[in-house]
Parts: C-alpha cells; sequence; structure tokens
C-alpha cells in the first residue's frame, strides 16, 4: 500500500486542518491511536511498529501540536492534544480506541481518557510516567522555559537550519538523513519548547488511579530519561495494569524495535482481550 493510500488531510473539528495516517486493519479490528513523545513525529516514534500493528489492529496516528505536521498552536497545552486524538477519532468515525501513548504521550493518552471517556476504550502507556521531572527542576524549567520558548519565535529559520544540520551531520544514510530533516523541518522550536514547560508540570498523581479501562504499561528497563522506577510505579497505581518490560533504553521504541514491536503487539493484545471480557 503506498503512502498517499494511508495518509490523510483532516479537520479536527474547529482546531484546523492536520495530516494523518490511518493504516486498515484486519476487518472489524479495534483502533490504536498511537500518541507520540516529546520532540518527535509519529514516524519518528513509531515508524518500525506501523506494519507489525496494523496485522492485528487499525492503526492511527498524528503528529502533536508544534511537531512535524501537526497543527500550529500559539501555546501547548497537554490537553489541547488530548483534545486533537478524541477529535481525530470522531472525524475517522470512530466510537471507541485504544490510546497508546510513548514518552510525552503518556500523559497525553491518559488525558484522553480522562477528558473524553466515553471514546477511550483502552490504554498502553510506553516508558513513561505519573511524573517528568524532580519538583525543583520542575520549578526552575517553568521559571526559563517560557522565556526560551519567546526567543525561538523570534529566531532567524537559517540559524534553526544550520542547528538542525548539526544535529543530523552523524547519520550517515543519505536516505535515512533527508528522510528525518523532512520530519525535524517541521516542528516549530517554540512550541516544542512549550511542550517541554507542559511535561516539566504535569502531574497525574492524583487522579491516575481512577483509570477504569484495561490497561498495559511497557517499561524500558535501562531508561535514564524516565527512571524504570517511575514506570513501575505508574504500572502499580492502575488498578490491573499489566506490565511488559523492553530491556532498552528510552529511544528503545527505533534503536530495539527487535524487542519493542513485539512487546508493544503484545501489550495491545491484552488490552483488546480484556476489553472483551469486559463487554
Amino acid at each position: 500500500m503506498t503512502a498517499s493510500a494511508i495518509d490523510h488531510e483532516v479537520q479536527l473539528g474547529q482546531h484546523g486542518t492536520t495530516r494523518i495516517r490511518d493504516i486498515p486493519g484486519p476487518p472489524a479490528a479495534a483502533t490504536v491511536m498511537l500518541l507520540h513523545g516529546l520532540g518527535a513525529t509519529a514516524r519518528l516514534n513509531w515508524g518500525p511498529c506501523f506494519r507489525p500493528l496494523s496485522e492485528h489492529f487499525r492503526v492511527l496516528s498524528l503528529d502533536h501540536r508544534g511537531h512535524g505536521r501537526g497543527l500550529r498552536t500559539h501555546r501547548f497545552r497537554l490537553e489541547q492534544c488530548a483534545d486533537d486524538a478524541a477529535a481525530l477519532a470522531r472525524a475517522r468515525g470512530l466510537e471507541r480506541f485504544i490510546a497508546v501513548g510513548y514518552s510525552m504521550g503518556g500523559p497525553i493518552a491518559s488525558l484522553t481518557w480522562r477528558r473524553h471517556p466515553d471514546q477511550v476504550a483502552g490504554l498502553v502507556l510506553c516508558a513513561t510516567a505519573r511524573h517528568f521531572m524532580p519538583r525543583n527542576v520542575a520549578r526552575a524549567a517553568r521559571i526559563a522555559l517560557p522565556a526560551a520558548a519567546r526567543m525561538a519565535r523570534l529566531a532567524p529559520s537559517t540559524a534553526r537550519e544550520r542547528l538542525l544540520q548539526r544535529m543530523l551531520a552523524r547519520i550517515e544514510h543519505p536516505e535515512l538523513r533527508e528522510r528525518i530533516h523532512r520530519e525535524f523541518a517541521g516542528h516549530d522550536p517554540a512550541s516544542v519548547i512549550q511542550a517541554t514547560h507542559a511535561l516539566s508540570g504535569f502531574s497525574s498523581h492524583d487522579w491516575i488511579g481512577s483509570v477504569d479501562v484495561p490497561t498495559a504499561v511497557i517499561v524500558t528497563t535501562r531508561d535514564e530519561l524516565v527512571p524504570p522506577r517511575r514506570q513501575v510505579e505508574l504500572a502499580a497505581s492502575i488498578a490491573g495494569a499489566e506490565v511488559f518490560e523492553v530491556d532498552g533504553d528510552h529511544g528503545a521504541c527505533v534503536a530495539r524495535a527487535d524487542l519493542f514491536v513485539p512487546a508493544l503487539i503484545a501489550a495491545c493484545r491484552s488490552v483488546e482481550r480484556r476489553m472483551a471480557r469486559d463487554l
């Protein structure tokens, strides 16, 4: 199937138009909505997962606001991204879906359940946690990052392009380098900084224990960005959550796709089986 057959321009209610990926699965298959991490795009985060997942599920994905081909926004909010996911499901005629979030996508998935409980039938939370920064670091981030976002909006596009080229210089394969360049070039740097700010202040401690849909948590056991201990604590806070471990760091979704993809499929199928029992 060609990319044009699975990529679509979609109007997300009053929010605007964005480009999404919709891969048909087997007949009557459940749908998984893939929600990517900070600074990534759907393709960069989930690229190795699309086809294997589509053997079992319908697969939907979008870029979050200010990331890649996502909606443009003046002020990034995780809640807006959750509303975008729910709006995408409605735009594609879906009543219910499994929200699958990686890193920052975990809070977005959880918030989608919290804000749109009638639409989210299950959760798969990967390499994520109830909060992301120690309290003192989060406090410093909340002071510094808004000013950084304002500066990013004023930075010349040539300066941003030079920075991007330096980031990509170590990638030897020219086609891969160009593909990644296209994905990153769509970022609004100010929005990505604002997303970091939003994530620094996020905490679901007060409400994550009320999740009442089948849930799986994928723990990246060598993760230095989101400590495995916090990932396990997230799972422990949700009644009945199943844990799947991947022997990899925070980039395991790509760097250890050989381990991550089977774990993701197993986690999604576990949630799907429990959804069927709850009917």
